[in-house]
């Protein structure tokens, strides 16, 4: 609706944004280093115990590759890859899921928050002349 005074709300963006538009932050809210903030700085964030993972926790309950944070087409998703105990996004079990800010997502004993930020331009590049 266009009548001037109507914001639409969409899903973590519309279809054509780039992930450089985007800030996203997995918070630690339970399980260990409860605060500690992880940013995603990748579309695909494998995260489980390990080997083989971008962020690794120490968790019993959490399989090796447990789920995957990814964006695709200006949304982010969780997606379970087959874990032993399963996802939960805001107390639901799910197999993949789009995420909103604020979202609270359960791996394993460990509860998450996701933070997704957009961005109002471009992160700034510097190239700087070698010494």
């Amino acid at each position: 609706m266009q009548d001037g005074r109507t914001i639409e709300n969409r899903r973590s963006g519309s279809g054509g944004e780039d992930f450089a538009h985007w800030a996203a932050t997995l918070v630690v809210v339970r399980g260990g280093a409860e605060g500690s903030e992880h940013e995603l700085g990748r579309r695909r964030v494998v995260i489980g115990r390990g080997p083989g993972v971008d962020l690794a926790f120490s968790d019993p309950e959490m399989s090796q590759q447990h789920a995957a944070i990814e964006f695709e087409d200006g949304v982010f998703r969780v997606v379970d890859l087959r874990s032993t105990n399963g996802v939960c996004v805001n107390g639901e079990r799910v197999e993949e899921r789009a995420l909103d800010h604020g979202d609270r997502i359960v791996l394993g004993m460990h509860v998450f928050r996701i933070l997704l930020e957009k961005r109002d331009s471009m992160p700034r590049v510097y190239v700087l002349p070698e010494s």
